[in-house]
Order: C-alpha cells, then sequence, then structure tokens
C-alpha cells in the first residue's frame, strides 16, 4: 500500500482514538509512531526520534523549573501580592487575575499557572462576593493568551520555532512571541471585561482549594493546641494531621503528647480518637488514630510519604505552597532568571539552557528528586514525542503536499490569506477535539507545504499556526487547564463555548490578518 495512504490511515485512527477519550493519550502517541515503523513508513530510529528530540527534553525540563516555583510557594506569593491590592470590584480584581496568569502562563506553562493561582481566585472571589465562576474561566482563558508572550509559554512555540528554523525560516526568538502574544492578551481581557458578566454563569463550585490560616485555626481548635498559628504554619515548619492505617507498623506503639520521632524531626503535638481528643499521655496508638505532627516542611513530607505508617490527609507539599516566602526562594529565582537570560540571548539552545536550570534547581535542593520526576506530566512528553514522527511521515510521504495541494485546489489562486485562514479553522477545530501540541505536529508539514507551494515566507504560517492552536476555548476538555477550573467554578460542559465563541474569532482575526503584517509572506 501507498505509504501516504497508510501515513493517513494511521493519523485517522489516532484522531477516533484522542476524540473517544477511552485510550490514554501517551499510549494512542505511542501506537502511532509503532505503527509507522510496522507499516514500514518510517525506520526504526525515525519512528523513536522523537524521544530524543530537544523539544521533548526543553518541555519536561520546564516542568521541573515550573514545579520548583511552586513548591517554593514563590507562585502563591506573587499573587497573594498583586490580588490583595486589587480591593474587591470585579473590573480591578480580573484586570489583576490576567495580569498574573499572563505572567505565570509565559514562564511556567499554562496548565501549572491556572493550577496554582485557582486556590487563590477561589478564596478572593469568596472574600469579594463574587461568584467563582465569574474568575475562573477568564483565568483559564488568559492563560491561554499569555502561553504567548514568550517561548517557555507553551510546547507549541518551541515546535514552530524548530520546525521554521528546519523549513527555510529561522528560529523565533524569546522575546517576539510577545509581538503576538501582548495584543492577544490585551483583547482577551477586554472580551472578559466587555462579555464576561453576560456570558458566564453565576455559580460557586464545589471543590474548594485549602485556605492556610484557616487550616491552621481549624486544626490547633479541634486538637486543642496552644500555639499560635504563625507558628504552627510558617516559611520553614508548618504542621499535618495523619491518619494511622490499617497494618500500620505504628499499631500497639506507645506515644506521648510533645515526644519527638526517634530521628527527631517530627514532633506530636496532639491525637483524637474517633471525635473525642486523646489526652492521656502515653497512649497505645491504634488503627484509625488521628495524629498531628509538627515539623520543617522537608521533614513533614519525607516521613509522611508512602502512607505505610501513616497517611497524610493533606500532603505537606501541597500546604508548604501557601506558606510565606523565606530564603528557599532566592535559589529558584535566581536560576530561573539565569535560564531566561541564556533563552533570551541564545547563548545556548532552549533544551540545553532548560536541563541546565532542572539540574542547578535539584542540586540546590530548590526541588527534590522524586519531587521533579513527580512534577513532570509524562502524558505531554509521551504524547509530543509520539506525535512527532507523525510530522516526519507527512514530510517523508508527500502527505503534506497532498492536503496542500487539496487546500490550494479549493481556494484556487486567491491570495495567501485566504490559504492562511483556511489553515487557521482546520486548527482552531482539530484543537478542541485533541492536542493542541498534537494538532501543531500534524499540521506544521501542511503548513510549510502550503508556504513552499505558494513561494512564500514560511514564517507568518507558522506564527499564525500557534495563534490558532492556543483558542482552545469551546469546551472543558481541550486543554487541562480548562479542566482545572471546572470544579472550582461549578461549570458545566456547555458553559465553555459561550465566551470561548467570541474569543475564537479574536484569535482567527490576529493569526489571519495581524500576524502576516509582523511576518509578512
Amino acid at each position: 500500500m501507498d505509504p501516504m495512504i497508510v501515513t493517513f490511515v494511521i493519523l485517522g485512527l489516532a484522531v477516533v482514538a484522542f476524540v473517544s477519550n477511552r485510550v490514554p493519550l501517551g499510549v494512542v502517541a505511542i501506537g502511532v509512531s509503532l505503527a509507522l515503523f510496522f507499516t514500514g513508513v518510517l525506520t526504526l530510529p525515525e519512528a523513536l526520534a522523537g524521544f530524543g528530540d530537544p523539544t521533548v527534553l526543553f518541555v519536561a525540563a520546564m516542568f521541573v523549573v515550573s514545579e520548583s516555583l511552586d513548591a517554593n510557594g514563590i507562585t502563591t506569593w506573587a499573587g497573594r501580592q498583586l490580588l490583595s491590592r486589587a480591593g474587591t470590584k470585579r473590573i480591578p480584581l480580573v484586570l489583576a487575575i490576567a495580569v498574573l496568569a499572563a505572567i505565570l502562563s509565559a514562564v511556567v506553562s499554562v496548565t501549572g499557572a491556572v493550577a496554582a493561582l485557582v486556590p487563590l481566585v477561589v478564596v478572593v472571589a469568596a472574600r469579594a462576593g463574587i461568584p467563582s465562576s465569574q474568575l475562573l474561566i477568564p483565568l483559564a482563558f488568559v492563560a491561554h493568551a499569555g502561553s504567548m508572550l514568550l517561548l517557555t509559554g507553551t510546547p507549541v512555540n518551541v515546535i514552530v520555532s524548530e520546525v521554521a528554523a528546519d523549513s527555510g525560516g529561522r528560529p523565533i526568538g524569546f522575546l517576539e512571541f510577545a509581538l503576538v502574544g501582548i495584543p492577544l492578551v490585551i483583547g482577551t481581557v477586554a472580551v472578559v471585561l466587555l462579555l464576561g458578566p453576560r456570558l458566564l454563569p453565576l455559580r460557586t463550585g464545589t471543590a474548594m482549594p485549602v485556605d492556610l490560616a484557616a487550616h491552621a485555626r481549624l486544626l490547633r481548635d479541634e486538637y486543642a493546641v496552644t500555639l499560635d498559628t504563625g507558628v504552627l504554619m510558617g516559611a520553614a515548619r508548618g504542621i499535618t494531621e495523619v491518619i494511622v492505617p490499617p497494618r500500620s507498623s505504628l499499631i500497639g506503639t506507645q506515644l506521648s503528647l510533645g515526644m519527638a520521632t526517634p530521628s527527631g524531626d517530627l514532633v506530636l503535638l496532639g491525637a483524637r480518637r474517633g471525635e473525642a481528643k486523646i489526652t492521656a499521655s502515653p497512649f497505645t496508638a491504634e488503627a484509625g488514630d488521628a495524629l498531628l505532627l509538627q515539623g520543617s516542611w522537608d521533614d513533614l513530607a519525607k516521613h509522611t510519604a508512602g502512607g505505610r505508617r501513616i497517611l497524610a490527609l493533606d500532603a505537606p507539599t501541597d500546604l508548604r505552597r501557601s506558606a510565606p516566602l523565606d530564603r528557599r526562594a532566592i535559589a529558584p529565582l535566581v536560576i530561573l532568571g539565569l535560564m531566561i537570560i541564556a533563552l533570551a540571548s541564545g547563548i545556548v539552545p532552549p533544551a540545553a539552557a532548560a536541563l541546565v536550570a532542572a539540574c542547578l534547581l535539584v542540586l540546590t535542593r530548590s526541588v527534590g528528586i522524586e519531587q521533579a520526576y513527580r512534577s513532570i506530566s509524562w502524558t505531554t512528553v509521551v504524547l509530543i514525542a509520539g506525535m512527532i514522527p507523525m510530522s516526519t511521515a507527512f514530510f517523508n510521504t508527500g502527505a503534506a503536499d497532498f492536503v496542500a495541494n487539496q487546500v490550494l485546489a479549493v481556494v484556487g489562486d486567491a491570495a495567501p490569506t485566504l490559504v492562511l485562514l483556511v489553515l487557521c479553522l482546520i486548527t482552531v477545530v482539530l484543537s478542541q477535539l485533541i492536542s493542541n501540541a498534537a494538532t501543531v505536529l500534524i499540521l506544521a508539514p501542511v503548513a510549510v507545504a502550503l508556504s513552499q507551494s505558494m513561494g512564500v515566507s514560511v514564517m507568518p504560517f507558522m506564527l499564525a499556526l500557534t495563534v490558532a492552536g492556543a483558542a482552545c476555548f469551546f469546551t472543558p476538555i481541550a486543554t487541562p487547564a480548562n479542566l482545572i477550573v471546572m470544579a472550582p467554578g461549578g461549570y458545566r460542559f456547555g458553559d465553555y463555548w459561550k465566551l470561548g465563541l467570541p474569543l475564537g474569532v479574536l484569535f482567527l482575526a490576529i493569526a489571519v490578518f495581524y500576524v502576516p503584517l509582523v511576518w509578512p509572506f
């Protein structure tokens, strides 16, 4: 069978598998690579080349950088500083949230920025008397726009930069994305402010985040602890509530209030059995006992990992994100600054800069090695690595040229602007169904073929593809960021497209008409 036909069949099956949501994304992506090899479309090195691609390594390293900022409380601190000055009126709050979302998503990815800011936004919304549903979709949507500000904002930016460099264009600069990212952010904020109150529902979500101060007061009262909440939950030390699980080696052990663990790392502040506080000291630990432990955040995380002896009800690593800043924030901030300088200046390739930053963060203990591995979204990494061979197959088999010729046959001798519109429409529709990274990997070869067939620059096609791929506004499953805000905002499936439709039109307009002004055909 013709390799081009085989490539289209594999792509069609992959899209069906993506849309069905019944097959894990990573399995689909690896299946694509293996199918291209076993059908003879690609050699084995070509089919597995995505797993060693610099783009994949850059994306993985950036997850570690993002985790270091979040885990050390830097993201929460920045959000608290800005939101505390925004007051309680809707417009200042939306503007403050937009600034935070745009800046953070440009540096630490859309998903990381939204996940870090959701707890802050929900708490601020409750204090301001504004339904959280009025603020959380705007948070996610502005984050999508903000991801276009810098190279680090989304894997798609790195993908198109690499494709542009390999296809007769040039790499897209670290700050060059801001030329389109700034208008996108401004336009998105304007649409949210003007249409948000009418198009967004008035609801409060059920999945409410932990307010650290309130959590400390609750535990202090339930366990009759006399220490101030500032002592219980601080920058360097904290408390956590744990349960003695069945079959724990702690069962039958004699415990005393105020005692330290054998290592001296943790102190037992209080204990409960059922609804009653345990006041006798010493007492014999039983399955189901609740214990209140105090220690450094690192020690709490170390001793509660695994859940065999004790099971933490609230992970110390999660609670620490809301703790005040201390010296631990210096190292990740310095390393982040050096990485940005390296990326902006082009001294080293992006993958090398990000990998060096990730290694330095581990060496300075800004993030633990196990924590670093857990922070990487392996689904995203495997998805991109597995779909890169599909782009290779589109180039090698002539599938990209075939699709490009079909598009040109439909639009005739129309101007490149009309061709760009057709490409962007396909991108917007497909990115609502499958990952925008997968969408861009599929359509990037087509964009290159279109530009070459018309004898125009590949640059506007690459940038327009990135903008259209970021317009993931119509469903909660379009991106992880959309899904993250669903429960805290009390949203339903049909709530997204109402505000997403005008934003989709805005992104299309900027992709088709504005991008060619900055990057001419």
